[in-house]
């Protein structure tokens, strides 16, 4: 048994117990113990969550979870379909079943289910990253359960999926896949804030440089035409200005002689037509003259790096004009709200900005050292919405301060660290992968969670693992970990 990963998970759910009572205190008037507030009843959750762990790792064989993957994850996928029409709205997700006094949300569950499925798929003999038919296999394994929690209008557990690309490249995907989803998310975030024009200069610059690093003896040959064809771009929005300029002359010009109505007319209308020629028109004209000698020369010499870039930029110019699409008619308007605010687009302190607002205020008025358990204003006062839930890491801040923040985060890491060495160990391949896919799920919480408190990504709703208030964010999490405990145990048995 791994004890120093018992003990950190041990210790964080105490950490977690500890603070949601003092994000609840003041508002309640209850005890840790009173099983009316929210502190006694995640006591109650604690309780049953250590239960569990025993359960799985001294009754339920190891090998039962590999045999019985198949059958959880289609009955869990059953489960995420059925709560959206049998579920009630909440806050404008439709994703929990409420069995009497207890809620359940199945898109916890998912995690786990996915993960299995993964590891059992990924670990078969015939397996192949590199063939497209395995790999589409293993898109559609993440892929399904992510697009219906998206129906749920639960986007924060769906964003969670993105995580497994770190255990697909672990076996053997293609690194450039992670650098296209950077690529991709560079693109939405340029294309809001600065437009297309701006967005497509910035893949096609990254592109020319990642290519003339690649072809090293040929390095300032391709620099210099890629370069240049960057600076005819660049330069390109300010000869347009020019032109624009001797367009409005010649039109003032027209308007004060007299002419002959139909030709008038004919000649205005396309100096008028002049002016609506945008640099962004011109600068996707330009490409698509210089697409095929740029594939031709890809195609004479087998530059595989080439022909990847012209597939990118393809997909990101299609990505950018669809980015505006995206953003207006797929997201919600609370979280188009909130992304505005994030990227700076627009301020709401007292709107969807309050929320992330008031995090920064209480963090930030910890100092080095913080103000004392259940000694800060801000939790008290209830300044903080669900700060319980998905702001627990405020109380953290405000309370415990920068010192207390970086030993919270030091525990994630060392779990997430250890758990990769552990699966590293391991000689089954189903419970190395399933290792990963349970680090890459806690990293991504980790990481969406901690950086929407802090301002640094859009407010999803995401519990913080092991610390956050709630009975299904707990088991699920429980289950994640101790799972692979019971089969890393096992293994190591017999070496």
């Amino acid at each position: 048994m791994d004890w120093w990963l018992v003990g950190t998970y041990l210790i964080l759910v105490f950490i977690g117990w500890l603070n949601i009572y003092a994000a609840t205190h003041s508002a309640e008037s209850a005890t840790m113990f009173d099983f009316s507030g929210r502190a006694g009843k995640q006591f109650v959750w604690i309780l049953t969550s250590i239960s569990l762990a025993a359960i799985i790792l001294y009754v339920i064989p190891p090998k039962l979870f590999e045999g019985l993957c198949l059958p959880f994850y289609i009955f869990v996928l059953v489960l995420l379909v059925v709560v959206i029409f049998v579920s009630k709205d909440v806050k404008g997700s439709h994703s929990w079943f409420e069995l009497g006094p207890v809620k359940f949300q199945p898109a916890e569950i998912s995690k786990i289910t996915t993960s299995l499925m993964l590891a059992f798929v990924m670990s078969q003999q015939s397996f192949r990253m590199s063939r497209f038919r395995d790999f589409a296999l293993v898109c559609a394994i993440i892929g399904l359960p992510m697009l219906i929690i998206v129906a749920e209008s639960e986007t924060g557990s769906a964003l969670v999926y993105a995580g497994f690309i770190f255990v697909l490249y672990r076996e053997g995907l293609n690194g450039l896949w992670l650098g296209l989803l950077g690529l991709i998310v560079m693109l939405f975030i340029s294309t809001l804030t600065s437009g297309a024009y701006t967005s497509l200069m910035l893949m096609l610059g990254l592109l020319v440089l990642i290519n003339s690093l690649s072809a090293y003896p040929k390095f300032w040959k391709r620099l210099t035409w890629g370069g240049g064809f960057i600076v005819l771009l660049l330069l390109l929005p300010r000869f347009m200005d020019w032109v624009y300029s001797l367009v409005q002359a010649r039109i003032d010009h027209i308007a004060n002689v007299t002419w002959v109505p139909e030709a008038g007319y004919t000649q205005d209308y396309f100096w008028s037509f002049l002016l609506d020629v945008k640099p962004l028109y011109v600068m996707l004209a330009l490409c698509a003259v210089a697409l095929p000698f740029v594939a031709r020369i890809a195609y004479r010499k087998r530059d595989t790096l080439l022909a990847l870039s012209i597939a990118a930029f393809i997909i990101g110019l299609a990505f950018v004009f669809s980015a505006e699409y995206i953003f207006q008619d797929v997201l919600e308007p609370h979280q188009r709200s909130r992304i505005e605010v994030l990227l700076g687009m627009k301020e709401d302190l007292s709107g969807v900005g309050y929320n992330v607002n008031q995090s920064k205020i209480a963090i930030g008025s910890g100092g080095l050292l913080g103000k004392g358990f259940l000694n800060g204003t801000q939790t008290t006062f209830g300044f903080v919405p669900e700060q319980a839930t998905d702001f627990i890491f405020c109380t953290i801040g405000e309370e415990w301060g920068f010192l207390g923040c970086m030993v919270v985060i030091l525990l994630y890491a060392f779990l997430i660290v250890r758990l990769i060495m552990d699966a590293e160990r391991c000689r089954d391949k189903f419970i190395r992968i399933y290792g990963y896919c349970v680090a890459a799920c806690i990293f991504m919480h980790l990481f969406i969670n901690i950086g929407m408190t802090v301002g640094l990504m859009p407010v999803i709703g995401i519990p913080l693992p092991l610390l956050s208030y709630g009975g299904s964010s707990l088991w699920a999490f429980t289950i994640l970990i101790f799972i692979f405990l019971s089969l890393y145990r096992d293994e190591k048995k017999y070496f």
